[in-house]
């Protein structure tokens, strides 16, 4: 059985994260080896790595917007010279519709091509591959926060888990959110290994803050009709909601939820929500209603450091690129393998051996105040970040998200306890 300490674990993906550079490595260590020789998916000049990501059907708005930032930040590394100075980054896509059979195809189509993953979208799509990369020794980023990848060998997770976001969610609600733990507190899940993640965080939650989750409906990827999870919802008189799901599925809940005048405080875990929802016939509502739990800050905000470089390399290199917080995440998944390929650059060795171990010599990368710093090293002792931000819809905003509470931590998320995933 999987496990968080006080946790079942599993999850899917996304936050708000934006950078310039490969990141703050301080994992101090000793010189140069020689230049790497050839290995696979590496020529002697140039570094392929692999993406698998919906980029056709519903979670499309996410896969998009999301290889938009790998590639964005690797077009800007190879405008500087590449990986170390010295190795181009060419991306080889492939089309998962997130679907884990397809995703398990097109991993075996590409594997050989590729020195490693650099973005896996999807918990069950992650959870399909993964077995394969323990055999095959490769290293991939899990575009997805479920707190299962903490201990992976063969991942590269970014941000603070779902697990995080919940927590930190109840904690925003119950101390600066107006509730109170004798409220009627309720969730709405993907039917998943992604619904259960954020559904672990609230019972976590609900044990640490003396609270109990009175009702949870559960619904399919795609349902078309929710009248009757609102429906139950509404009749359990719930004051507040925590909903897990994506971005086509959140729009009809939320529609559901306003034609039968049903407001309870909701809030959104990260991947629930994407900007053309602040543009759409349920934005009022959500403006009243909804609350969104991610990472990072408001698109622009060029008081966090990090910001300003990212932006500035997305006007440069993709001027179409609209605000979106899942272009920042795939920007900073590029930036945490950028950071592990310059250490296996540094210690002389590019095959998949050499990667992992590499991986597993990173000390802290830093994220420049866009997500937390995440302390890599050996996946037994990782400490992934823990903090939050609270989002209020606005349409007048980029990407229609205000920050309410910037960048916190509740003292039960520091709790968290991560084990290995069961396969």
């Amino acid at each position: 059985m999987r496990v968080l300490k006080g946790v079942v674990a599993t999850g899917l993906a996304l936050v708000l994260v934006a950078c310039g550079g490969a990141g703050q490595d301080t994992s101090g260590g000793g010189g140069s080896a020689g230049a790497p020789g050839t290995a696979t998916g590496f020529d002697g000049k140039t570094i392929k790595l692999g993406v698998l990501t919906p980029l056709t059907g519903t979670v499309a708005v996410i896969g998009q917007p999301l290889t938009a930032g790998n590639e964005v930040f690797f077009k800007a590394l190879n405008a500087s010279g590449g990986v170390a100075g010295k190795y181009k980054v060419e991306l080889v896509q492939e089309d998962t519709q997130y679907r884990t059979d397809v995703a398990v195809q097109k991993y075996n189509k590409i594997k050989g091509d590729v020195v490693a993953f650099t973005q896996v979208l999807g918990t069950a799509p992650t959870l399909a591959v993964l077995p394969q990369l323990r055999t095959d020794k490769i290293l991939a980023a899990p575009a997805s926060l479920d707190a299962l990848w903490v201990r992976e060998d063969n991942l590269l997770p970014v941000g603070a888990p779902y697990q995080v976001q919940a927590v930190n969610a109840m904690d925003y609600y119950l101390s600066d959110g107006g509730g109170a733990r004798t409220d009627t507190i309720c969730t709405m899940i993907q039917d998943d290994v992604y619904g259960e993640a954020g559904q672990q965080g609230i019972d976590f939650a609900a044990k640490k803050y003396g609270f109990t989750v009175a009702n949870t409906q559960k619904f399919k990827v795609g349902t078309e009709n929710y009248a009757g999870q609102i429906g139950a919802l509404a009749g359990a008189r719930c004051k507040m909601v925590f909903l897990v799901a994506t971005p086509s599925d959140a729009a009809k809940i939320w529609g559901t939820a306003a034609q039968a005048r049903f407001a309870p405080r909701w809030f959104g875990q990260s991947p629930s929500y994407t900007g053309a929802l602040a543009k759409s016939a349920v934005a009022p509502y959500m403006e009243q209603s909804v609350l969104i739990v991610a990472e990072g800050t408001e698109w622009g905000d060029e008081s966090v450091p990090g910001m300003k470089q990212m932006v500035a390399d997305a006007t440069k290199y993709a001027p179409d690129q609209e605000p979106d917080y899942y272009f920042a995440f795939g920007y900073n998944q590029a930036r945490a393998m950028t950071a592990v390929l310059e250490k296996a650059v540094e210690l002389g060795d590019l095959s998949r051996d050499g990667v992992l171990k590499a991986s597993a010599a990173l000390g802290t990368v830093g994220f420049d105040g866009l997500t937390g710093d995440y302390r890599y090293g050996p996946a037994a002792t990782r400490n992934p970040p823990r903090s939050s931000t609270i989002f209020a819809v606005d349409p007048t905003k980029p990407f229609g998200l205000k920050k309410v509470k910037y960048n916190f931590t509740s003292d039960a998320a520091k709790e968290l306890e991560f084990q290995k995933a069961d396969l």
